[in-house]
């Protein structure tokens, strides 16, 4: 039996030959992984909101998708994937295969009521991989103008004199438009109707025309109907006046002091997804969401840019949880109603 051939003074048990043979596929397979992470990516990129068109989700979804196609070089794909209150949504992308193909943008209803209220195909926390918490907005208290109410202090004290007589509207159990309203009726000791629609699009349209009496929404959509006077605005839900619509109060400073709640928005993607996508999509839609242009239509329809590390919106959601999770128990939210 020979010993080991030297190779550049180097004792090697397969030769100068095998030496090469190795070295040169270790040097393939590095140069293969390399291309494979500078070639994301290679086509088109998916994100899925959980509401039908036309809803908060999908205006900011739609703000973001297109300057990313650009950014990314790759077609992205708003997919509006509406039902069971956005659970079908969250289910498609967190059984999605794990290479940032596929992405959610979805709310505060989404990420941290919903597993209050019924159990879930999914684990917010331990399905997805946080890409970055986009914004927040507070949301509006609206009024059929056929009421001919013009205050929170007026609006309650209808309530109160025809108990169960109002009806609100909301884009599904757990959403922020519901959560908001059940938090008026507990801290005013009023009762209030609620009417879930398959779109905050539908439950706006039902207020306009007087079918039903109240709404709790974002602020993004409401806005224009406000201004068309289609809707009448009473106050706002955050714990500040919002800069766009400072003629309204807060609900707190019309009469509910210690009331506040605002929704906010966030995008994630598979769990598992390799954490250079991530932080190459974190990158990108910070730099979209950085552009003068995107700040000042954010800003005009009332939100607030947080574009959160992927870290800092695992922390978010976490403390989150624990604040929805208490509102839901003292709001006494159902969950046999829940989908």
């Amino acid at each position: 039996m020979t010993g080991p051939t030297r190779c550049l003074g180097v004792a090697l048990p397969f030769g100068c030959y095998g030496a090469l043979v190795i070295a040169g596929t270790l040097s393939s397979a590095a140069a293969l992984g390399a291309a494979g992470e500078a070639a994301y990516p290679s086509r088109p990129v998916r994100l899925v909101v959980p509401f039908a068109p036309g809803g908060t989700p999908d205006i900011q979804a739609r703000l973001i998708a297109d300057p990313l196609r650009d950014r990314l070089g790759t077609p992205v794909v708003v997919d509006n994937r509406p039902g069971a209150n956005g659970i079908i949504g969250m289910e498609i992308v967190a059984r999605a295969p794990a290479d940032g193909y596929t992405l959610i943008i979805a709310t505060v209803g989404n990420w941290a009521v919903h597993p209050h209220l019924s159990k879930l195909p999914y684990d917010v926390l331990k399905d997805f991989a946080p890409v970055i918490h986009v914004a927040t907005s507070p949301g509006v208290l609206v009024v059929s103008p056929s009421l001919g109410i013009t205050s929170v202090k007026e609006f309650i004290a209808a309530v109160r004199e025809s108990p169960g007589k109002f009806n609100y509207g909301s884009a599904g159990i757990g959403g922020f438009g519901h959560v908001c309203a059940e938090l008026f009726a507990v801290m005013t000791q009023t009762k209030l109707t609620h009417v879930p629609y398959k779109s905050t699009v539908t439950a706006m349209t039902e207020v306009a025309t007087g079918q039903i009496q109240v709404l709790f929404n974002s602020t993004v959509q409401t806005i224009p109907h406000i201004r068309s006077g289609r809707l009448r605005g009473l106050a706002t839900t955050g714990a500040v006046r919002a800069a766009v619509l400072p003629e309204l109060p807060t609900i707190a400073e019309a009469g509910v002091p210690g009331y506040e709640n605002s929704t906010w928005s966030a995008i994630g993607a598979p769990a598992r997804t390799p954490p250079a996508i991530v932080r190459r999509l974190h990158a990108e839609i910070v730099r979209i969401l950085e552009r003068p242009d995107v700040q000042e239509r954010y800003s005009a329809a009332g939100s607030t840019i947080t574009a959160s590390k992927p870290e800092e919106m695992h922390a978010i959601l976490k403390s989150e949880l624990v604040k929805y999770g208490k509102l839901v128990k003292e709001a006494g939210i159902r969950t046999e109603t829940a989908p």
